[in-house]
């Protein structure tokens, strides 16, 4: 089905995105913010609901793990989902799962329910950022797209940043099920607007679904994220499973889902098109995000809050209010830096932004006992500042040098890498963490421990550094790719910038 009164093109010679784009975009953007915003504002929450529904702190975790778990698996998905069916179906139904979740959560008498509402709101919000993305590459015009891009940013950023400042304060004022009992109305506003504002076609085709790729994604990345959750939670120490099991498993399923796929894309039935491997600045670009996802949520989101609560011996929400600049700053940067993009590329704002991040992250390695809060919240600062800088030019630059037929696609590998890094970030910090402690394995993280874990991390600033440096200056045609037995036509073809005109300072 095609609505050609909206469905605007990005491309030279084509017309501007109509009026209305905007409007879209804006509705979209901030059903995106509520629901990402619910991703993080339980985690304050789980050492009360571990006493009210006597259910043991591993068990009450999986409110969180199986959130993330169901991520996991669903966001793989969505590349076939955006090609099956238009983005105003996948937009009402993503919208619907998730208020029919957040009702569930409220009005849950028990553990086993809440988990069931959470589940359930994580498959509407896993559909959300992709859907996002995709829509952003397919209405507005090249020229302007990182600046569309940026208001993404915000949402990333911005909202897993106050989540847990709002958990905080409604957990002390009105309970945990306000957390929930808020949301919902929000949610069920914007599916209301959604439902008569949002006249968001597209050409869609009637792809057959391949079971075994979806229960091969589902054993591939549920696997990898479950066993590198186990290491993040344990420290590297004893868990129910051990860790390596689900790893292995992960990534066995993984190399049969990904032989799979590119057999099936050669007819055109893939579950997930793989072709966006073939562009060098995908894979680039693809590389950097890794890289920056492990330190933000790794780093940024785990370690310096165990430094603040474990080494100054700060409270939970001093610590959140601690981080809170920094993640504002992300956010607040995302329009400007879109900006500066659209002008000048990509190449001029990802070195300077992997410099900051290296060079803070190294600095973080300089904390002590004695260190003073306000020098701890301007590091973070700083840190914050450079990964704004890298991450709206990197989604943008690696989605535009993709065909249109690939952006759905280009889009659920993105979000599906964000999970996979931060949870293994969240894996290698903990763990070196936890062994370069006094107690060893297992114990809480010591100011050595965590200073061993920002040494990596310093590494991995210093790695990102380096990968900035093969992100092609603005106006650089895109390299000939070698088809991956696909016969995508004109799509496969050596393009500049997804077909976008060479920018001019």
């Amino acid at each position: 089905m095609t609505d050609s009164a909206h469905a605007a093109p990005a491309g030279p010679g084509r017309p501007a995105a109509p009026p209305r784009t905007g409007l879209l975009i804006g509705v979209l953007v901030a059903s995106a913010f509520v629901m990402i915003l619910n991703e993080t504002i339980l985690s304050v929450a789980l050492r009360d609901l571990s006493t009210e529904l006597d259910v043991s702190t591993t068990t009450v975790q999986w409110l969180t793990s199986g959130f993330l778990l169901t991520m996991a698996v669903v966001i793989p998905i969505t590349g076939f989902l955006l090609e099956r069916f238009t983005p105003r179906q996948i937009f009402l139904a993503s919208l619907t799962l998730f208020a029919l979740g957040t009702l569930i959560s409220g009005a849950a008498p028990g553990f086993a329910t809440l988990l069931v509402g959470r589940v359930v709101q994580a498959c509407g919000t896993a559909v959300m950022l992709p859907l996002l993305m995709t829509t952003v590459m397919r209405l507005v015009p090249a020229e302007r797209r990182g600046s569309m891009m940026g208001t993404i940013t915000i949402v990333i950023a911005v909202a897993p940043a106050v989540g847990p400042t709002i958990g905080g304060a409604l957990l002390s004022s009105l309970g945990w099920r306000w957390m929930f009992w808020l949301v919902l109305p929000l949610a069920v506003a914007a599916l209301v607007i959604g439902a008569v504002w949002l006249r968001l076609d597209a050409q869609t085709r009637p792809v057959p679904l391949d079971v075994l790729s979806v229960l091969l994604s589902a054993a591939g990345f549920g696997g990898l994220l479950y066993g590198l959750s186990s290491i993040g939670e344990s420290g590297g120490g004893e868990h129910a499973v051990p860790a390596w099991a689900p790893i292995a498993v992960g990534a066995v399923a993984l190399a049969v889902f990904v032989v799979r796929q590119l057999r099936l894309q050669r007819r055109g039935r893939a579950l997930l098109d793989l072709r966006p491997f073939t562009h060098r600045s995908f894979v680039v670009a693809l590389v950097l995000t890794a890289l920056l996802f492990m330190c933000m949520l790794g780093a940024a989101a785990i370690l310096l809050p165990l430094y603040l609560q474990t080494v100054l011996h700060t409270t939970t929400f001093v610590s959140g209010l601690a981080v809170l600049p920094g993640g504002l700053a992300l956010g607040l940067l995302g329009r400007p830096v879109g900006a500066l993009f659209d002008r000048f590329g990509a190449r001029p704002l990802v070195i300077p932004g992997a410099l900051a991040m290296a060079v803070s992250l190294w600095l973080f390695t300089t904390l002590g006992e004695g260190s003073p809060l306000g020098v701890v919240i301007a590091m973070h600062v700083v840190l914050m500042v450079g990964l704004g800088m890298m991450m709206t030019p990197l989604m943008t630059e690696s989605l535009g040098v993709l065909s249109d037929d690939l952006h759905s696609h280009g889009s659920a590998i993105l979000a599906t890498l964000q999970q996979v890094a931060g949870a293994f970030g969240t894996a290698v910090f903990v763990t070196v963490a936890a062994h370069g402690s006094a107690g060893g394995a297992g114990a809480a993280p010591d100011a050595d421990g965590l200073r061993t874990a920002f040494v990596v991390a310093g590494c991995i600033g210093v790695l990102a550094v380096i990968a900035s440096l093969f992100v092609r200056p603005a106006g650089t045609p895109e390299p000939a790719v070698v088809a991956t037995g696909a016969d995508d036509g004109e799509g496969e073809k050596a393009r500049d910038g997804g077909g976008r005109p060479a920018r001019t300072p």
